[in-house]
């Protein structure tokens, strides 16, 4: 039975671990470009033991970046500095990845920092924002243009050419972000999604859109590279998206060359009562890995390795992204292997560290 410390092998890429760096923004972006933070941050990070180590969410045109300091991949010219962080966390024995996203109508907001609120133009905002259908996520945003059929391919060409870039970059994981109330989860869900046409209503057609960026994302990633896709595997709310809908998305994403959905869950509508605690989202990862037989990984309130290794152990997902656990202790993993048994990770500069 697989541990925390095996192995994990997808396609032709092996992980040294199931331990992942869960995308985290960090809102350090200056019109989109990696820096020396992005480099640090990233690069301690797989000095630290994990196995994965992804970037935040890189938007895959400037309107589709939810603060003005978002990193980005929507120009040739981003490619350069990703490709230094590529090398050094591949030198450090971690995999890079990369999460592809838009956000959609929760674009132009502030970082976290200044209040994350809505911001206009005179604001280093943008407009128009564009979504499903024309409903501003919350009473202080504006209403978005609903994309049109001629839009929706403009979209799936910037995915495209987002995972082009990746790939000349030097990145061997892509992750595609359908998650959290951004542009991709904006279709899904009937909550945000109130179209007639083939991209609304029913289940077939409220998923297409992201059907349609992984099959041609699918295309020109190689075929000996992994391809993740992030979900809500439900909006917690009656009539949204839900567990249902998620594991027979993910059957279907299966077929199309999909390798390992990361379950996480929430972020279509404000205000809504997530019943939050330890590993509250491993129900989901634990069904969608039995149901839709595929990969899966766990993200949520994930803290200590006792918890980290349980989930592997027990079948519940093959993989745990971190997250804040990861911001408090870059060095996380080697403490894991420490507690429960394995051959230490630390790098030969740091064996100190066990005295």
């Amino acid at each position: 039975m697989a541990h925390l410390f095996e192995p994990f092998r997808i396609r032709e890429i092996t992980f040294r671990n199931r331990i992942a760096v869960s995308p985290m923004c960090q809102y350090s972006s200056t019109n989109g470009f990696a820096n020396d933070w992005h480099l640090v941050h990233l690069a301690s990070r797989a000095v630290g033991g994990a196995g994965l180590v992804i970037t935040e969410a890189a938007a895959v045109e400037p309107r589709g970046r939810i603060s003005p300091q978002d990193l980005g991949i929507w120009s040739d010219a981003h490619i350069e500095t990703l490709a230094k962080i590529v090398a050094l966390i591949h030198n450090f024995g971690a995999v890079a990845g990369i999460q592809l996203a838009h956000a959609g109508r929760k674009a132009s907001t502030a970082k976290p920092s200044k209040g994350g609120k809505v911001l206009d133009e005179s604001q280093e905002g943008w407009r128009p924002l564009v979504s499903s259908s024309a409903i501003a996520f919350s009473k202080e945003s504006p209403i978005p243009e609903a994309l049109n059929v001629e839009g929706i391919q403009q979209i799936i060409q910037a995915f495209v050419q987002a995972a082009k870039r990746s790939l000349e970059a030097g990145f061997k994981v892509i992750e595609i972000h359908a998650a959290h109330g951004y542009l991709l989860h904006q279709f899904l869900s009937p909550l945000a999604n109130h179209r007639e046409d083939d991209y609304g209503g029913s289940f077939e057609n409220r998923t297409r859109l992201l059907r349609e960026v992984v099959e041609k994302v699918r295309e020109v990633w190689p075929e000996t590279y992994p391809l993740f896709v992030r979900i809500s595997a439900t909006d917690w709310v009656d009539k949204g998206w839900d567990i249902e809908q998620s594991i027979a998305l993910s059957d279907k994403l299966k077929s199309l060359g999909v390798d390992l959905i990361d379950s996480s869950s929430g972020g279509i509508i404000p205000g809504i009562n997530i019943p939050v605690k330890p590993g509250y989202q491993t129900q989901f990862a634990e069904r969608i890995r039995r149901e839709a037989n595929i990969y899966t990984g766990a993200v949520g309130l994930i803290t200590s390795p006792q918890q980290a290794d349980q989930i592997v152990r027990t079948e519940v997902a093959d993989i745990v992204l971190l997250g804040r656990e990861l911001l408090r202790n870059p060095y996380w993993p080697h403490l894991a292997a420490k507690q429960l048994g394995h051959e230490k990770l630390w790098p030969v500069q740091y064996d100190r560290a066990w005295l």
